[in-house]
C-alpha cells in the first residue's frame, strides 16, 4: 500500500492496465476493468480531496462540504454509458436505480458529461471543444450494491425489466 494524496491507495491490475486506486473503490475499479470499461479517475471521498480548495477558493466552500461522503468515477464518455446500463441491468429497479437514474431522488448520483477544450491543455491551440468525460458521483453508501452489480454483470447475470418505485421522485 501506497500514500500518495489524500487517501490511501493500492495497486491494482487486470490484464495489462494497472494503477494506484484509492483503497475504498479499488474492488470496484476492478471490476469495472473486468467488465471493459475504461476509467480515467477516480476518488473515494470528493470533499476530502478537496478540503483545501475554500483556502485559495472560498467561492468553493458550500461544494466541498456537500461532496463530503461522495465518490467520483470519470469514464471516457461512451464505457460511462455502458458501465451506467451495465450497473442498471445488473439489479433491480429498486431505490439504488432510482438514485443512480433520476435527478430528484434522495441522494441521487450526479452524471455529468463535461465538455472539454483542448486549450485547456494546450494553450497554443484555438479552442475546439469535445465530449470526452463521463463523471459519475455517487453516495459512498452506494459502493457494494455497485461492485455486486458489477460483478453480476461480468458473470453475464441480469435482471428483467420491472414497473419500479417513482414514489420518491414524485411520479
Amino acid at each position: 500500500m501506497t500514500y500518495e494524496g489524500t487517501h490511501p491507495t493500492v495497486l491494482v491490475q487486470v490484464g495489462d492496465r494497472h494503477a494506484e486506486i484509492d483503497e475504498q473503490l479499488a474492488p470496484t475499479i476492478q471490476a469495472i476493468w473486468e467488465c471493459g470499461f475504461e476509467t480515467f479517475t477516480c476518488c473515494q471521498d470528493v470533499g476530502e480531496s478537496n478540503a483545501g480548495w475554500p483556502e485559495k477558493l472560498p467561492h468553493m466552500a458550500e461544494w466541498v462540504k456537500s461532496r463530503r461522503g461522495w465518490m467520483l468515477i470519470d469514464f471516457p464518455v461512451d464505457s460511462g454509458l455502458d458501465f451506467l446500463s451495465a450497473v442498471a441491468n445488473a439489479g433491480p429497479r429498486d431505490a439504488f436505480y432510482v438514485r443512480m437514474t433520476h435527478w430528484a431522488a434522495p441522494d441521487a448520483w450526479h452524471v455529468n458529461v463535461k465538455p472539454m477544450d483542448v486549450a485547456m491543455f494546450r494553450e497554443e491551440a484555438a479552442s475546439s471543444f469535445r465530449l470526452r468525460l463521463l463523471q459519475v458521483s455517487f453516495p459512498a453508501y452506494d459502493l457494494p450494491e455497485l461492485t455486486r452489480r458489477l460483478r453480476e454483470h461480468a458473470s453475464g447475470r441480469s435482471v428483467a425489466p420491472a414497473p419500479t418505485d417513482w414514489s420518491t421522485v414524485g411520479r
